[in-house]
């Protein structure tokens, strides 16, 4: 469990919607061990009720069951809410691909939905789930947060709409938002299975059954790859910042370093390795490109350190080393 004070979210009321998916199922389990009080909002489209179980009985967690798209659920769900996590979207640019219609609902509709509810309810603040697609097509490394290009898929659009939406409603009704452009987050609770399933827990079950992982090109293509743990920091960071300079602003939420798909194949056989070793012998594979994909992804975290104090607990090593026990313990 990531280290950080109680003193400003005990007893405060959090509202973490998308809060049985991946992210904000830990955020859920961080928020009430520091002694919040949580409430979820969840539809399960791709979230699980297996990340609740822990927590399921905790007097001071609250479940709603319930879609973002529905703005009546949304102002339930912010009733008497101090602060607002939202993670609740559809991920994943293959999906915005094949479904443009459901991902702008849902990431556009929905975000605009909960937007208005959390205004109405004069939530202190709005923190939201961005994405690191939204540099688009810039070629600059690293990334720095007032220099984005072109979106490449439906899904880069609709986030980057939410930084505009968040933006409109600071100017228009003072209300306070913080956005974090999240960088191929990973850790425990991912979920390894589905076709839109992202890389590391995907790999990490191939490997422990002993098939090929199938790389997507030549794998030079690199990310900034995120353990959970530091996401988790920065989600606690910007909901409760004192810094007036901090509030309405967009981060890189970030390790502030790259690898390539084939380093991090060899991190995962490395690591792999000490709990099985003939997953060392897995060939990995290699098919076309996808489309929508970026070349490369590194981000520059310098913004969030300066204002937020973020501080990466977890590089790509330490992260994926982590990752790769609890999948082993609970998925194998």
């Amino acid at each position: 469990m990531i280290d950080f004070s109680k003193e400003k979210i005990q007893e405060k009321t959090i509202l973490v919607t998308g809060g049985a998916g991946f992210i904000g199922s830990n955020l859920c389990e961080t928020l009430l061990s520091l002694d919040a009080k949580v409430i979820c909002l969840d539809n399960f489209a791709t979230g699980h009720r297996y990340n609740l179980k822990a927590f399921n009985d905790d007097s001071d967690f609250t479940l709603i069951e319930g879609d973002i798209r529905d703005l009546e659920t949304c102002k339930k769900a912010c009733e008497g809410v101090d602060y607002v996590l939202h993670q609740a979207a559809l991920g994943s640019v293959p999906r915005s691909i094949n479904d443009p219609i459901t991902t702008n609902e849902v990431n556009i509709s929905g975000f605009l939905n909960m937007l208005v509810a959390a205004r109405d309810a004069e939530v202190k603040r709005f923190v939201y789930a961005a994405s690191s697609s939204t540099y688009g097509d810039s070629e600059k490394l690293p990334k720095v947060e007032d220099e984005i290009g072109k979106p490449l898929s439906p899904y880069a659009i609709t986030k980057y709409v939410n930084e505009l939406y968040a933006d409109i409603f600071q100017k228009a009704y003072n209300f306070d938002t913080i956005g974090l452009r999240y960088f191929n987050v990973f850790g425990r609770k991912q979920d390894p299975n589905g076709a839109y399933a992202a890389v590391i827990p995907k790999f990490v079950m191939q490997f422990m059954k002993h098939e090929s992982p199938v790389i997507n090109g030549d794998g030079t293509y690199s990310r900034d790859f995120t353990y959970i743990d530091n996401v988790l920091q920065m989600n606690l960071l910007a909901m409760t910042t004192d810094n007036p300079e901090a509030v309405n602003e967009v981060y890189n939420t970030a390790v502030g370093d790259r690898t390539n798909l084939v380093e991090l194949t060899q991190f995962l056989k490395k690591y792999l390795s000490e709990y099985d070793a003939e997953i060392a012998k897995v060939e990995v594979k290699h098919g076309p490109n996808r489309p929508g994909d970026i070349p490369h992804s590194h981000a520059s975290v310098e913004k969030a350190e300066k204002l937020l104090g973020y501080n990466p607990s977890h590089d790509i090593e330490k992260g994926l080393k982590e990752a790769v026990g609890w999948y082993w313990e609970n998925l194998r």
